[in-house]
């Protein structure tokens, strides 16, 4: 872990942008309205980042480390579900850099196959994505190289802040941000650039409660690490630097969906129009279509879909 969530402000991340704005995708957002997914007619807002590169908002945050930090002949070496791998090898390859990466055996053969294709060396190891982590860091620590982490470092914040300054211009005058969590990268960063501007509204899957269960005791703790987003929403816990800035920014009332929720969204999405999520990109929408959370009335809502690594015939049969 590199800085403090002091280092985490607007400033820099819209400094991060400038950096970034070369290498990355301005993702698009479409509106609809509630009822095409059978729920009370009132807009919605989808911010459709799992059109970014590698399919998922992953690649903001590994390029800002790449570009802000040192990289030594040794490379870049990350541990990963799946989506940050990915990012991090999409971004060595641009910038001509040696990538290793280490996965669980719980990361879906479409996220295997992505880091592959980027040309980095992958590692599959353990069943969680603490066991790829620790190989990660033994690996570092036996030959070198740059450890870029999915989650608790100062640049990989910055990087997926920058989320925050496009659903700032692209979705004026919204009350209420939902977003899915893992690690609480994502999160973390956008909350860092919006701050209290908007109501920011987490949401994790019942098997991987990680920022749920660090609300509940005042402070990061292990959590259990299961359900359908495994791949995606489920490290033992959330960030330090992440929780610095939850406990300040986010609302407390963590949304909590089930697999079959997850489940459903994702081919809600898929039928009604036509967007393919994987569990953890869904999960933010699996809430609302759930109920689980309720928006008030003439309450403006965008929901963020993060991530599509997965495969059409998974559930579109």
């Amino acid at each position: 872990m590199i800085g403090t969530e002091t280092d985490l402000t607007p400033t820099k991340i819209v400094e991060t942008e400038g950096l970034l704005r070369p290498y990355i995708r301005s993702t698009p957002t479409v509106t609809l309205d509630a009822s095409d997914f059978d729920l009370e007619p009132m807009p919605l807002i989808l911010k459709l980042e799992l059109l970014q590169h590698t399919g998922s908002f992953k690649a903001r945050g590994a390029f800002a480390n790449l570009l802000l930090r040192k990289v030594p002949a040794a490379g870049v070496v990350a541990a990963s579900g799946g989506n940050h791998g990915a990012a991090v090898a999409f971004a060595a390859q641009r910038l001509g850099i040696t990538a290793s990466i280490f996965v669980p055996g719980t990361s879906s053969q479409a996220k295997i196959d992505r880091i592959r294709a980027y040309g980095a060396e992958i590692v599959v190891v353990g069943e969680r994505y603490a066991d790829a982590l620790a190989a990660c860091e033994a690996r570092i620590a036996e030959r070198g190289g740059l450890g870029v982490h999915a989650f608790d470092q100062v640049e990989t914040l910055l990087g997926q802040g920058t989320l925050g300054i496009e659903i700032d211009a692209q979705c004026p005058g919204i009350d209420t941000l939902v977003v899915a969590v893992g690690g609480g990268g994502l999160i973390g960063g956008i909350a860092a650039y919006l701050r209290d501007r908007v109501k920011i509204v987490a949401v994790e899957s019942d098997g991987a409660p990680t920022l749920h269960d660090a609300f509940l005791a005042g402070r990061p703790v292990d959590a259990p690490t299961g359900g359908i987003a495994v791949d995606s929403l489920a490290p033992k816990r959330v960030g330090s630097l992440m929780y610095a800035i939850a406990s300040r920014y986010i609302s407390p009332s963590v949304v909590l969906v089930t697999d079959e929720n997850i489940r459903k969204a994702q081919l809600l999405l898929w039928d009604r129009l036509r967007v393919v999520a994987e569990p953890g990109g869904a999960a933010a929408f699996a809430a609302i279509l759930s109920r689980k959370y309720r928006p008030s009335e003439g309450e403006r809502v965008a929901i963020l879909v993060c991530g599509g690594n997965t495969t059409a015939v998974d559930f579109a049969r």
